[in-house]
């Protein structure tokens, strides 16, 4: 937000005293409206966080697949152009959405859970509360339940009226297939770090990931004809009989963290310690020796895991939002007003 700054040449109190209250009226509205604050909807939908939690619990209760889902789509949704909900919009023929684009077609889902709670919502708070606000929140009750960290969540953000095409999704979302040095640029041009870098990962302790994301990891490794030779060779052998070399199999689900697939945990820095992280881009943390160390600290401080990885999506969560008029509250998440 840019500062105002007011300089009042102190002729006598009085005149400044009057400039100064004059300034707080014709600035501090617009300025207090366009942030996120904690109690945002305490007056408009005071019952939002009770339904926006009974609609994740009852998803997880359904499929428990659907906790990864949900953090996973707000990671998609804020990595592109900010958390505005621009992923929920189906395309039109005046809208080119980014459901259809390759790094979510086929892949990213929980839509119709987040319709389900809007729907909720809608009933108890017609118009009030946005697409968004609701992914945010969903996303962090998803990790709750799954037995992960609890962090406050900032309201207040509107849904954008505009998407991103594929090129604008593909180049901004960071892929499996990237090596570290590329993921790393595209979280610094968002403003995280290193660290965020190593904590967001950690998100992959819940989950499945599909066998075309790592399957050249066992059977043709960077054009060799070998399989990885820093993947572990016990899990290679398992992994093959799930994802043979065949390109039926390409969509095969693998739990990416095999020992606790629906427990949030620091399971999956103790894969990466043992070279048995699934995703080559996953694995490549233990490459570089700030990132490793980074790992090897979660894997005997848990703790320090959560800490952290609340931190870092309360970042996310907070990435590119757009405020007041800058965007609308749609009443069907998968459409413009």
């Amino acid at each position: 937000m840019d500062q105002v700054l007011l300089m009042i040449k102190p002729y006598n109190s009085m005149f400044s005293s009057i400039a100064l209250f004059l300034f707080c009226i014709l600035f501090s509205g617009p300025i207090v409206s366009s942030q996120l604050d904690y109690k945002y909807y305490d007056k408009t939908c005071p019952n939002l966080t009770k339904i926006v939690r009974n609609g994740v619990r009852l998803a997880i209760s359904n499929d428990t697949r659907m906790a990864a889902s949900l953090l996973r789509l707000q990671f998609h949704d804020c990595f592109v152009n900010g958390c505005d909900g621009s992923i929920l919009l189906d395309e039109t023929s005046s809208l080119k959405g980014e459901k259809n684009a390759v790094p979510n077609k086929n892949s990213v889902r929980g839509y119709e859970v987040i319709d389900s709670i809007k729907s909720d919502v809608e009933k108890a708070c017609p118009s009030t509360v946005s697409c968004t606000d609701i992914l945010t929140l969903a996303s962090r009750d998803a990790v709750v339940f799954a037995g992960g960290p609890f962090w406050n969540v900032q309201l207040g953000r509107r849904d954008s009226r505009t998407a991103s095409d594929e090129d604008g999704v593909v180049k901004q979302l960071p892929s499996p297939f990237e090596p570290l040095a590329n993921i790393t640029a595209k979280f610094t041009s968002k403003g995280f770090d290193s660290k965020d870098v190593v904590v967001l990962s950690g998100a992959h302790t819940i989950g499945f990931a599909q066998c075309s994301t790592f399957k050249k990891r066992l059977f043709n490794f960077e054009g060799s004809g070998n399989p990885d030779p820093s993947l572990d060779s016990s899990l290679i052998k398992n992994l093959k009989s799930v994802c043979p070399n065949q390109d039926d199999s390409d969509t095969n689900l693998v739990a990416l963290d095999a020992s606790s697939s629906s427990k949030f945990d620091n399971g999956f820095f103790k894969n990466l310690v043992n070279n048995s992280g699934l995703l080559q881009s996953d694995q490549a943390l233990m490459t570089d020796n700030s990132t490793a160390s980074m790992v090897k600290t979660y894997v005997y401080f848990p703790s320090s895991f959560f800490r952290d990885f609340g931190a870092s999506m309360f970042k996310l969560s907070n990435l590119g939002v757009l405020t007041a008029k800058d965007g609308e509250i749609r009443t069907n998440c998968r459409a413009l007003n």
